[in-house]
């Protein structure tokens, strides 16, 4: 078993599943398909190289960039000011791969599993992810709160209307108490995901996009 999975494991039983969480593991098919796996690993390895050539070598022409007409390597290259120093595809690619995933097919790797394996029964938009172990949930949005639970691999619903509070997400927690999150230990199964295709015997990015 994979040392991340087994302490997510370990996380939470001992918390006991943490009263008004569903657990959610994280979950990585990728080795199932070897040549996947070792592609996806010179991916990333194009992303910390920030390869513009690269990254755009394994983009398919028809990649899907939105849920409008706006398809095309030629948009992705606008929608992403490919050649940028400070693009923002490096950060937001690199997390959804290091994000896991799953095969909906033989030929066919979605990430990350926020995406790929969110229940069909949860509110994609009325609900988050947590992605990481004891992640500490604050009475108020600042990191000098008081800690009123701890949450490992779990969906949380979001408290509305303040869903988001300077880089700290509110969510409901036991006794539908409201508390804090800091944005970057949850993850909407909306936000970006990426999917991948075997086509004519190489792996090609065919979407990558958000919302619903």
């Amino acid at each position: 078993m994979r040392t991340w999975l087994r302490s997510a494991i370990l996380a939470l039983l001992a918390t006991g599943g943490a009263a008004a969480q569903q657990p959610f593991l994280p979950v990585d098919e990728a080795t199932k398909r070897p040549d996947f796996f070792s592609f996806r690993a010179q991916l990333q390895r194009t992303i910390a190289r920030r390869d513009t050539a690269a990254l755009l070598a394994v983009v398919h022409p028809q990649i899907r960039n939105s849920f409008g007409d706006n398809d095309g390597i030629g948009e992705f290259r606008k929608r992403w000011n490919i050649g940028a120093e400070d693009g923002e595809i490096w950060d937001v690619l690199g997390t959804v791969l290091g994000l896991g995933g799953t095969f909906h097919d033989n030929d066919t790797f979605a990430a990350p599993y926020v995406f790929s394996r969110w229940p069909r029964q949860v509110d994609s938009f009325e609900h988050v992810a947590v992605i990481g172990t004891d992640v500490r949930v604050r009475s108020q949005p600042n990191a000098d709160a008081p800690v009123i639970a701890t949450m490992s691999f779990a969906i949380l619903q979001v408290a509305r209307p303040d869903v988001e509070v300077n880089g700290w997400t509110a969510v409901r927690v036991e006794g539908n108490r409201t508390g804090y999150v800091a944005s970057q230990f949850v993850r909407s199964p909306i936000d970006y995901r990426a999917i991948f295709r075997y086509v004519g015997r190489q792996w090609k990015l065919v979407t990558l996009v958000a919302g619903d």
